[in-house]
């Protein structure tokens, strides 16, 4: 019986399929597929998290997160670059801690 994926996978994956007694087909991707395959893995980690509570959540951010540093490290950026520009962003611009919604805004003349 064959199960197709067909999507980026971890680096132990095939090692855990070999040691569960079955036989991983793979290919090693160039880096416009890698990228590709990153942009698709991102947004299926999106849908998890957003599909997801609790624990589950934790699990799935901490996967969205391990896709991001993937992203970064294509740029030639590290995870802690990323949280640097993060930091700067929300001296400037702040967080999210307030929940703030903007509904509109209105020009005045």
């Amino acid at each position: 019986m064959e199960r197709i994926y067909n999507k980026l996978v971890r680096d132990k994956i095939p090692s855990i399929i070999k040691e569960n007694g079955e036989t991983p087909v793979v290919k090693l991707l160039d880096e416009n597929e890698f990228k590709k395959e990153l942009e698709k893995k991102l947004y299926e980690e999106y849908k998890e998290v957003i599909e997801s509570t609790g624990n589950d959540r934790l699990e799935e951010l901490a996967d969205m997160l391990e896709v991001i540093r993937a992203l970064a490290n294509l740029e030639n950026k590290h995870l802690d670059d990323l949280i640097s520009i993060a930091d700067k962003k929300v001296e400037i611009r702040g967080a999210f801690k307030e929940k703030i919604f903007l509904e509109k805004v209105i020009k005045h003349d």
